[in-house]
């Protein structure tokens, strides 16, 4: 997986990009099929700093999550977790749609 962080209206030290990297990282834990994750800080209000963050996943469009926080590491904490739920609900759609057994078929061979 492939971890991209960039910076408009500004720079970040190294520091922080690896502090970024590391936090964006552990969003492979909820989905194995992540490809690349795309972080990108906005530091034209240096007193409200925004966050997006895209996701590209196999077989998947991207996803998209944005946060704005009076604190830079707010909201990267924000984003990431915003990116976690979509990640989990996206993982549950994909497990549940597998497992779930077609009613017209299963009450077809019962009548029969």
């Amino acid at each position: 997986m492939q971890i991209h962080v960039s910076a408009r209206h500004g720079h970040l030290s190294p520091a922080s990009q690896s502090k970024i990297t590391a936090k964006v990282a552990r969003l492979k834990r909820y989905f194995d099929r992540l490809t690349a994750l795309n972080v990108t800080v906005d530091l034209k209000n240096s007193s409200l700093p925004t966050v997006e963050i895209v996701a590209s996943a196999e077989h998947y469009h991207d996803m998209v999550s944005h946060e704005l926080s009076g604190h830079l590491w707010r909201s990267v904490d924000g984003a990431v977790q915003k990116l976690e739920q979509q990640l989990r609900k996206h993982k549950e759609k994909v497990r549940d749609h597998k497992h779930v057994e077609n009613t017209r078929w299963s009450s077809e061979s019962k009548e029969a």
